[in-house]
């Protein structure tokens, strides 16, 4: 049966981005009605962020004790896998977003479960399984449709059945044979997971691992994921892939070929535009989008259309995204108040200013890569007087109570003109809990003389930061 409604705010996309949207949008009294076609709570709950971590931290916590005489002599015995994805069904409510839509329906937000796309200004309309239901919004309408897998154009790869991320975070039995594509986070978390839980893990790559990153981040990780068994091969190419009675048959560009029980595509990601009714506001079906810091979508008459998260073309991370979605709820708020013109000042509560050079990433391998800001090569293509620090986390004493031969490094990038840290990153156990002070440092720009003062707890890793400031010059 079909149906017409009209709200302040519609979001299509009840991930992570989109709650936080429509969250912030109705917290004046906007009324907002969330759109979502598969589970609430999106890719992040289910499929990647939370998942994959509780795949990973099991096998951490027993490396962690493996390096510490005394804890190494009781840790001889190998991960449970069964109980390991059991715990991981936990994370994920066994698949189930009756939590997620509860607490959707305490913050007063409606929800249309169905297929949602634009049907021209101000409109969105749902496929449900009750019919057709047309929305109008007399404020905003939030795309918040997140991004999917980029696949690879291979021979044989459309019918090989080949993972995603999805399969990967949600598999019940661990596979005897593991083929990963792709160097990438994805590529590298869920290869040393599956081979942490048994897996015969190959990982294949184009070029290094974790391009984009310090050169020895993926360095480090390579080395850590061929200690832990992985077949790491560099610069390499795909000829075909084939699946069989036998399993799954990966040709090289070499001549090889790599057998296996799965193959894992981990090569990106794209946004989500294609079928959203992009053409109907005057778009590309499918194209790439535009905002600006407050989300509104350029092209589009009047400022009603945004886009946060993923689908935006902003990084493609969890919080970020969140980080997005909060600014443009405010942002929805103020300009429906007249608070608020076309323009916002950078660094408000409607901007998301930090997505241009203080955006934070950790890579939960084992040694994690946390890494906040601009790496050295990217300082200097922005035209930085740049002076790179680096140091040895290992002579650092709270890293040595950390684990016996604490492997680590890290880097500090500084704008020598203005005397403010731009990039930082760690590599190495446990540095992820560091990030937040070289963001606040970043997004703070502390003038170097002042971050002098922030005095790191010993013996902690935090004391790497007095050792980066030394080996500065201060």
């Amino acid at each position: 049966m079909d149906a017409e409604r009209e709200v302040d705010v519609v979001v299509v996309g009840a991930g992570p981005v989109g709650e936080n949207v429509a969250d912030r949008a109705a917290r004046t009294g906007l009324s907002v009605v969330v759109v979502e076609k598969e589970l609430v709570g999106g890719e992040c709950s289910y499929w990647a962020c939370m998942p994959s971590k509780a795949l990973l931290r099991p096998g951490q916590a027993l490396a962690a004790a493996r390096r510490l005489p005394g804890a190494a002599e009781a840790a001889t015995g190998a991960l449970d896998a069964a109980k390991v994805l059991e715990r991981r069904d936990r994370f994920t409510s066994g698949w189930d977003d009756s939590g997620q839509v509860g607490w959707l329906e305490s913050a007063g937000l409606g929800l249309v479960r169905g297929s949602g796309r634009l049907a021209g200004p101000r409109r969105v309309s749902v496929e449900t399984a009750d019919g057709t239901v047309t929305i109008s919004a007399r404020q905003a309408v939030v795309l918040a449709t997140g991004s999917v897998p980029v696949l690879p154009d291979v021979p044989g790869l459309a019918d090989a059945r080949a993972w995603t991320s999805r399969e990967a975070t949600s598999a019940k039995t661990v596979p005897a044979r593991l083929v990963v594509l792709g160097g990438g986070v994805v590529g590298c978390e869920l290869a040393q997971a599956w081979a942490r839980l048994g897996s015969r893990v190959t990982l294949l790559a184009r070029s290094g691992l974790l391009a984009g990153q310090e050169d020895f981040a993926g360095e480090l990780v390579a080395d850590a994921l061929r200690a832990d068994g992985v077949d790491v091969r560099t610069g390499a190419g795909l000829s075909g892939v084939s699946r069989d009675d036998t399993g799954v048959h990966v040709a090289l560009t070499d001549g090889s070929t790599v057998d296996a029980d799965e193959f894992l595509v981990a090569t990106g990601r794209r946004p989500t535009t294609r079928g959203i009714g992009l053409e109907t506001v005057g778009l590309e079906d499918g194209g790439s989008l535009e905002v600006d810091d407050t989300g509104l979508v350029a092209g589009v008459e009047g400022s009603w259309l945004y886009a946060a998260g993923d689908v935006s073309g902003r990084p493609k991370l969890t919080h970020q995204g969140k980080y997005g979605g909060r600014a443009v709820g405010d942002a929805i708020t103020a300009r429906a108040s007249g608070a608020l013109g076309a323009d916002a000042s950078a660094w408000s509560r409607y901007t998301a200013t930090a997505d241009h050079a203080a955006v934070p990433q950790v890579v939960f391998t084992d040694p994690e890569v946390a890494q906040v800001g601009l790496t050295a090569a990217q300082a200097r293509e922005r035209g930085l007087t740049v002076k790179v620090v680096d140091y040895e986390i290992g002579n650092v004493a709270g890293a040595s109570l950390v684990a016996d031969g604490y492997a680590g490094k890290a880097r500090m990038v500084v704008d020598e003109d203005r005397r403010v840290v731009v990039g930082v990153t760690f590599v190495g156990q446990d540095v992820a809990e560091l990030l937040h002070s070289a963001t606040i440092a970043i997004v703070g720009e502390v003038p170097l003389e002042r971050l002098w003062h922030a005095v790191p707890s010993y013996p902690t890793i935090s004391e790497v930061w007095l050792r980066l400031l030394e080996t500065y010059g201060l």
